[in-house]
C-alpha cells in the first residue's frame, strides 16, 4: 500500500553532531490577509500555516522549537499548545515588532550555545525537511548557511550580494542600489547558523536603514567581517520558500500543495479522474487500483483498500474503506474521533451520510439519503432508501425499509436498538429504543414499535384502516 504524507526526513540525521533548535517567526499581523485571525493561523490544507512549519521541525528531530509570537500571541500559542510532540516547545513574545533581527533576539535567552539554530517563518509552510537537513549539513556547526532562490521578479526581497561565489551580504530591497536590485538571487528567510555565533552577531545589530528596523539579514555582513564562511544553498523549488501575505497567495499555494499530493498519489498507482480537482487535508492511504472521481475531499486519516472506487463530490474524513467497496457520488463520511469503517464490497450512496461510530460489514448496502450514526451493520445488511439508523446493532442480511428510523433519543438520553439477523423492517416504520427485534422477525410497513418483537414473529402496530364510502371533499367558499 502507498501512503502519501509530507516527506519524512527523520531517518536521516544532520551531518553536524550539534543539536538543532528551530526558531519560528510568527509575530506578524498579516494586514493584507484582511482577517481577524493572525496570519500564521490561516489554514492551508485545513491546517494552520504555522502548524505545517512545526511539523517540519518535528521531522528534523530538533531538540526544541521556539515560536516567536506577537500579534494575536494568545491565539497562536493556544493553537500550538500541546503540539510539540517530542520537541521542547517554547514561546517568546516580540512586543513591539521591530524587525526580524529584533524578533530572533527575543529567542536568545531560551537557546543553548551548543546548538545549530534553524530559522523558519511561520507563514512559509511547505519547506521540505530534506531541504533543511541539507542546509544543516552545509552549516556543519561552523558556517552560516542560507537558503536562496532565483526569482524572475525579486521585488521586495533581500538580494544576495556575492563577491565571486562568496556571499558578502544580504541587502533588503528598500536599501538596495539600482545595481543590487538587478540581482535575482534572493534570501528565502531560512538559515542555519551556530547558536554561539548567532548570539554574538545579533548583539551588533542596529536599525540604521530605510525601514528603521533590526534586520536579521545584517548578520551576513558580520559573518563576512569575522571571517566566517557564508554558504548559500540555492533551491529551484519556489513552492518550498513561498510565503503567504494575502488570500490570493494562500489560494495559489493551496493548489500547489494539492497538485503535489495528487502527483504523489498517481505515482503510487491511484487513478484520479482529474488531478486538479482533488483536496487531501490530512493523510490518505491507498491500496492498489484505487479510483477517485472529481471534486473529492479527504480529511484527517483516511484509508482506501485495494480496488476501492470513490465517486464524484464525496467527502471522506477519518474513516477506513475496505477492499472492493464503492462509494457512490455525493456521499459524506465523517468518522470524527470515533472513526467510521466500510466493509469489503460494500456499496454506499449516492447521497449517503455516515457519522462517527458507523461500522459497516462486508457487502452492506447504504443507499440514497440514508444516515448511519454510532451503529454496527453486519454482513449483507441493507438500508437502501431514506432511512436513519442511530445507536443500532444490525445483524446479517437485515433489510431496513425506506423511510424507517430508529428513534434513539428520548429528549435526555440515547438508547440502543438491536435488530437481529434476517429481520425485515417495512417502509415508514419507527423503532422506539430501547427495543430488540428477534432473528427473522418482520415489521409491517407503517408500524411504530415500542416493545420487543420475538424471533420469527410478524409485528404490526398501526391504526385500523377505515373506509368511508361516497365521502365528499370540502369545497372552497365562494367569495
Amino acid at each position: 500500500m502507498s501512503l502519501f504524507q509530507p516527506r519524512d526526513a527523520s531517518a536521516s540525521s544532520p551531518s553536524a553532531t550539534a543539536p538543532v533548535d528551530v526558531v519560528i517567526m510568527a509575530a506578524g499581523k498579516g494586514t493584507r490577509m484582511k482577517s481577524r485571525l493572525p496570519k500564521v493561523l490561516q489554514r492551508l490544507a485545513h491546517v494552520p500555516l504555522v502548524q505545517h512549519v512545526l511539523a517540519t521541525a518535528q521531522q528534523l528531530q530538533a531538540r526544541s522549537a521556539v515560536v516567536i509570537t506577537g500579534h494575536g500571541a494568545q491565539q497562536v500559542e493556544a493553537a500550538l499548545a500541546g503540539l510539540g510532540g517530542a520537541l521542547a516547545l517554547k514561546f517568546v513574545r516580540q512586543e513591539p515588532q521591530l524587525g526580524t533581527g529584533h524578533a530572533v533576539q527575543q529567542a536568545l535567552p531560551v537557546l543553548g550555545d551548543d546548538g545549530v539554530v534553524v530559522v523558519l517563518s511561520g507563514d512559509v509552510p511547505l519547506t521540505q525537511a530534506d531541504t533543511l537537513q541539507a542546509l544543516i549539513a552545509l552549516c556543519a556547526g561552523q558556517h552560516l548557511a542560507l537558503l536562496t532562490i532565483d526569482l524572475p521578479d525579486p521585488t521586495g526581497y533581500g538580494r544576495v550580494v556575492r563577491a565571486g561565489d562568496a556571499v558578502q551580504a544580504i541587502v533588503e530591497h528598500k536599501d538596495a542600489s539600482a545595481a543590487q536590485r538587478a540581482i535575482t538571487e534572493i534570501y528565502s528567510g531560512i538559515m542555519a547558523v551556530p547558536a554561539a555565533l548567532l548570539k554574538r552577531w545579533l548583539a551588533r545589530l542596529d536599525n540604521h536603514n530605510a525601514q528603521g528596523e533590526y534586520y536579521l539579514t545584517d548578520i551576513v555582513k558580520f559573518a563576512a567581517q569575522d571571517g566566517v564562511t557564508v554558504l548559500a544553498q540555492k533551491t529551484l523549488d519556489a513552492v518550498q520558500v513561498a510565503g503567504i501575505n494575502s488570500p490570493v497567495q494562500l489560494a495559489e499555494l493551496e493548489r500547489s500543495f494539492q497538485h503535489r499530493q495528487a502527483t504523489a498519489l498517481m505515482e503510487a498507482g491511484v487513478r484520479l479522474a482529474d488531478p486538479a480537482r482533488l483536496d487531501v487535508r490530512g493523510r490518505l492511504l491507498c491500496g492498489m487500483d484505487v479510483e477517485i472521481d472529481v471534486n473529492c475531499i479527504f480529511e484527517g486519516d483516511v484509508s482506501l483498500g485495494d480496488g476501492v472506487r470513490v465517486g464524484a463530490h464525496c467527502v471522506l474524513a477519518n474513516c477506513t474503506v475496505a477492499a472492493g467497496a464503492v462509494i457512490h457520488p455525493f456521499t459524506h463520511i465523517d468518522g470524527g474521533a470515533q472513526g467510521a469503517s466500510v466493509g469489503e464490497g460494500a456499496l454506499i450512496g449516492p447521497f449517503a451520510r455516515l457519522r462517527p461510530g458507523a461500522q459497516l460489514g462486508a457487502q452492506v448496502h447504504i443507499g440514497n439519503f440514508v444516515e448511519v450514526k454510532n451503529s454496527t451493520l453486519a454482513a449483507g445488511a441493507k438500508a437502501n432508501h431514506l432511512a436513519y439508523l442511530g445507536d443500532a446493532t444490525v445483524g446479517e442480511r437485515v433489510n431496513f425499509g425506506a423511510g424507517s428510523i430508529t428513534a434513539n433519543y428520548d429528549g435526555a438520553n440515547k438508547h440502543r436498538t438491536v435488530i437481529e439477523a434476517d429481520v425485515h423492517v417495512g417502509s415508514n416504520c419507527v423503532l422506539v429504543a430501547p427495543v430488540t427485534l428477534g432473528a427473522g422477525a418482520t415489521v409491517g410497513g407503517g408500524s411504530t414499535i415500542t416493545k420487543d418483537v420475538p424471533a420469527g414473529a410478524l409485528s404490526v402496530a398501526r391504526g385500523k384502516q377505515t373506509n368511508i364510502a361516497n365521502w365528499a371533499r370540502p369545497q372552497k367558499l365562494a367569495k
